[in-house]
């Protein structure tokens, strides 16, 4: 009798948590994006500073002139650029709302842009624009920034990370691929399960239950394909969503 009233009870305390640290996890993502955000606008705040400087210093000479005007006028296109993506993800991360797959990708790729060049990961992306799905932003930007962490970890120093975004029939396909050390297949069946993580004290086991709830919650799907054959490992990860 004790048995069957206290797992419910566990079940449901499991859940509440599991929502709250998923709640601090998407924070944590937006806290990590507006980092970025202010790196690269503080780069081009710099350029935009330097090249008044020149063109002031340099009033005489026109075509110099002219040179850093260009210049200027390329990075106030970046800030502006940075400024509407960054708006927009704000306005969209409480309602869910039409995004393109792309700008998301892009998003979540900033994120993790000093560890991906620190690991010197060969990038290759293949984001065509218009792919558009109706998304809570902030939760489907959590997903692939957990993905893009996961392949980074796994890879090795020049490693190769793939993304990849396809309309297939009515749904918007994304797929995020590594060519890693790869997960042993009796871990597949455990990989979305709670506080199951390979990574030892480094990984709390959470990332991948979390995106598959909220997959799951946006009428989608999440699947792996991973293999860990000598010069043939490597993860990949695809999610459908309703476009």
């Amino acid at each position: 009798m004790t048995e069957a009233i206290g797992l419910p009870n566990i079940q449901l305390k499991l859940a509440i948590t599991t929502e709250a640290l998923r709640k601090a996890e998407e924070r944590a993502t937006a806290g990590q994006l507006a980092l970025e955000v202010i790196h690269e606008i503080q780069n081009s705040l710099q350029v935009v500073q330097n090249t008044t400087y020149l063109a002031l210093a340099e009033a005489k000479y026109p075509t110099r002139v002219r040179k850093y005007l260009k210049m200027t006028n390329e990075h106030v296109g970046i800030l502006a650029r940075i400024t509407t993506q960054t708006l927009g993800f704000a306005k969209s991360s409480q309602s869910a709302r039409h995004i393109d797959f792309a700008d998301l990708a892009e998003a979540a790729l900033r994120i993790h842009q000093r560890k991906i060049e620190a690991k010197q990961v060969h990038l290759v992306k293949d984001l065509p624009r218009d792919l558009v799905a109706e998304v809570h932003t902030g939760e489907i930007l959590q997903v692939i920034s957990n993905l893009i962490v996961n392949a980074v970890d796994a890879l090795p120093i020049g490693g190769i990370l793939r993304l990849r975004v396809r309309k297939v029939q009515d749904k918007v396909r994304f797929s995020v691929a590594d060519n890693g050390h790869g997960i042993p297949a009796e871990y597949s069946r455990d990989i979305f399960q709670p506080f199951f993580t390979t990574k030892q004290e480094n990984g709390t086991g959470l990332g991948l239950a979390i995106s598959k709830k909220i997959i799951e919650r946006h009428n989608g799907v999440i699947r792996m394909r991973s293999s860990v054959r000598p010069g043939k490992s490597g993860t990949i990860f695809h999610i459908s969503l309703p476009a």
